[in-house]
């Protein structure tokens, strides 16, 4: 009987380090049951928070859940996960995903730099590459989600993305303002484009309840982002209000779920997270 797992690892070895690489991204997306990249047209829509917290609530919910930064010139993640340590090899020369808790676990270029401010100064190239080595060479075992924050807009990141895990889906984040939206629908451009399917689309910063006499005042105006999907005709994933709290959680590492579980935000971002976990079958 032919061994199957030595004549992948003979092939590995005889292959070249593009092949080798391609080969283990292909690996371990094989074990790895659903995976999407968050995105948005434009910065400051809170994309990232949104990434942070979906990973957060899936994992609440009891799935495995890994998280890749591919916003390589500004990666937040590992701070708004509390994360700070550098990342470790194991036997196998892969590298281990920072943990969070038993479920969730995340990789950052940031938890690869001992200068956390110094800038990275990277072409295209560069950063496909390593890209593929976040999916490649990083142990992260049996997933049942793969969550990637994207940076804004439709440059090498998510492009890399799409051509890498070709049944990646688009989760789109926007707020409900006019500029945001008018970005928003790039990104749907670009998900057609790139054969890339979309989850669905997801307002954030839709609305803050007044502390006082809880009336919802809306900050950047309302409606804009359901109304978007509605034309385009994409699934529209619900609203996730305005709340200082949040920021001030990121700022600190400290999850804001757990710190609020009855708060409207966790509330959304729980019901969010069921329609993600249902996709898995």
């Amino acid at each position: 009987m032919v061994d199957i797992h030595r004549s992948v690892e003979d092939a590995k070895k005889n292959a070249s380090p593009k092949m080798a690489l391609e080969m283990a991204v292909k690996e371990s997306l094989a074990r790895i049951k659903r995976k999407f990249i968050v995105m948005s047209g434009k910065g400051g829509v809170g994309k990232t928070s949104t990434a942070v917290n979906l990973a957060i609530a899936l994992a609440r919910q009891g799935a495995r859940v890994g998280l890749v930064d591919v916003d390589l010139h500004g990666p937040d993640v590992p701070r708004m996960l509390g994360l700070n340590n550098l990342l470790d090899m194991n036997a196998d020369q892969k590298l281990i995903p920072a943990r969070y808790n038993d479920r969730l676990s995340a990789v950052s270029v940031e938890s690869l730099m001992e200068g956390k401010d110094d800038a990275i100064i990277w072409r295209g190239p560069v950063k496909h590459s390593m890209i593929q080595q976040f999916i490649g060479q990083v142990a992260w075992g049996d997933l049942d989600i793969l969550l990637i924050d994207s940076p804004p807009g439709t440059g090498d990141e998510p492009l890399t993305v799409a051509q890498t895990i070709k049944d990646a889906q688009a989760i789109i984040v926007t707020t409900p303002q006019e500029v945001a939206l008018a970005d928003v629908r790039k990104s749907i451009n670009f998900c057609k484009t790139v054969q890339m399917k979309i989850f669905g689309l997801i307002e954030n910063m839709s609305g803050l309840a007044c502390p006082h006499c809880q009336s919802v005042l809306d900050l950047f105006g309302t409606g804009g982002g359901e109304r978007t999907a509605s034309a385009t005709q994409i699934d529209f994933l619900g609203r996730i209000p305005f709340d200082p709290q949040v920021v001030s959680c990121g700022d600190a590492g400290v999850a804001f779920q757990e710190k609020f579980p009855q708060s409207a935000v966790t509330q959304a971002y729980n019901q969010i997270a069921e329609r993600l976990r249902a996709s898995l079958g």
